[in-house]
């Protein structure tokens, strides 16, 4: 425990200060606001379309960079002293990821109608926002492909400042179009903040002007495409199922029980999304390398047992808080409108307890790259996510949607305490295995 407070102390906290810190309380601020204006100038039914809009974008542009920011990262910071393999990183991402960001480009605005229909229903007619996304998603591949050049040569701040710029343009961006175009204004916001950001983006990494010049077709390396082959399909699994299962489960509770009841829901998400925030980050400053760094299972359990005993309680007073102050949260965060969403937050909340206390094991999957073993429960985790929420919107109503989502993180838990069962309540201090 000291060990961990310790560095939590020392380490994270302080890392999560200067990198993180002001960017995501800064995002925390916009998405409030941004909702705020969305729920006074649109309506609940303007939330559900917008949240459609926002689960699709995520999953398109996971699928323009192949999942590979994570991946490039790493390898990018592995070999930034090394010019040749520095360089077929770069070339082989950089063309892999405009070739796939094309060709989706292409197919999403020659099908705009029928991704319209899909995403918004038939009922909307929002083509021109498909189209305009299919124009701005190679911009968004080349942001992302800048952004991990500078964070793999730890260029934090200036991450931190282009992201805190980002932000702020966005959210002046999508506050004026809202109060302008309401619905057609915040729709238009979400798809054309790639464009902007890249302006801010190339700013931010003329400082490495000579790596373009390593760029180049010749240097492309399939050997570097088939290393970062796992990372691209860990991250494309969970960067897309999880928006089309949001989107499919919306597009339900709109069918059944109307647009505004998949606005209530799409609220609740987005309170859960800025209540986790915080939680995701740290986890991800000081899981992922603590477990990489742990070879037995004596470890391994420690290790858990005293992140449950750090970060939860703190994490159960916080959402003792939002529970009991909810009805306030919802005149704050929103409008007399969206009353219902009070009723939403108890399953809601226990299921992200659950969902908290299964992230932290499950991050053994990656320190330990058992690829198959993550992407088999994440697809489990996603298919049992859709059957429970509809079979229990059927039999609940609205409420049947976050039943879902506690129902479906409580068997996720039970099968990573399963997998894990020998390292977690085991005797043997043998050396860690892949279980």
């Amino acid at each position: 425990m000291k060990k961990f407070i310790n560095y939590i102390n020392n380490e994270v906290l302080v890392k999560a200060a200067r990198l993180n810190m002001t960017s995501i309380s800064l995002k925390i601020i916009a998405g409030i606001l941004i909702s705020k204006f969305i729920a006074v100038y649109i309506g609940p039914y303007g939330m559900a379309l917008v949240g459609n809009l926002r689960n699709f974008l995520s999953a398109l542009q996971s699928l323009s960079i192949s999942g590979l920011y994570k991946g490039v990262v790493k390898f990018i910071s592995q070999s930034k002293n090394d010019a040749v393999k520095l360089a077929e990183t770069l070339s082989t991402v950089f063309y892999f990821g405009f070739f796939t960001s094309t060709c989706l480009a292409f197919l999403c605005y020659y099908n705009a109608q029928a991704i319209n229909n899909i995403i918004f229903s038939p009922y909307y007619n929002f083509t021109y926002i498909i189209e305009t996304v299919a124009i701005v998603l190679p911009l968004y591949a080349l942001n992302m492909f800048a952004f991990s050049i500078m964070n793999g040569f730890s260029k934090h701040k200036y991450l931190l400042l282009i992201n805190m710029l980002a932000q702020v343009l966005g959210l002046m961006v999508t506050l004026i179009l809202i109060y302008q175009e309401n619905i057609d204004g915040a729709l238009t916001a979400i798809v054309i903040m790639p464009a902007l950001n890249l302006l801010i983006t190339i700013v931010g990494i003329a400082f490495r002007k000579n790596l373009i010049a390593s760029v180049k077709i010749t240097q492309v390396s399939f050997t570097v495409l088939n290393k970062l082959s796992p990372f691209m399909i860990m991250a494309l699994v969970s960067a897309i199922a999880l928006p089309i299962v949001m989107i499919t489960i919306r597009n339900y509770i709109s069918d059944e029980l109307g647009i505004k009841a998949a606005g209530y829901w799409t609220a609740m998400t987005r309170i859960s999304d800025y209540y986790l925030m915080f939680f995701n980050s740290l986890m991800a400053l000081y899981v992922l390398p603590r477990f990489s760094e742990i070879n037995s299972k004596q470890e391994f359990r420690k290790e858990v047992v005293n992140i449950y005993k750090s970060i939860i309680p703190t994490f159960l007073v916080m959402l003792l808080i939002i529970f009991f102050s909810r009805s306030v949260l919802i005149n704050i965060l929103f409008t007399e409108a969206f009353r219902p969403v009070e009723n939403l937050f108890g399953y809601q909340i226990i299921g992200d307890i659950i969902r908290l206390l299964s992230m932290v094991i499950a991050y053994q999957f990656l320190a330990k790259k058992m690829f198959l073993h993550f992407i088999i429960l994440e697809v489990f985790l996603f298919v049992i996510m859709y059957l429970s929420s509809i079979y229990l919107i059927d039999e609940f109503g609205l409420q049947g949607a976050v039943m879902g989502h506690c129902v479906s993180y409580f068997m996720y838990f039970c099968i990573l305490l399963l997998l894990f069962s020998s390292s977690l309540f085991g005797v043997t201090e043998e050396g860690l295995d892949n279980n």
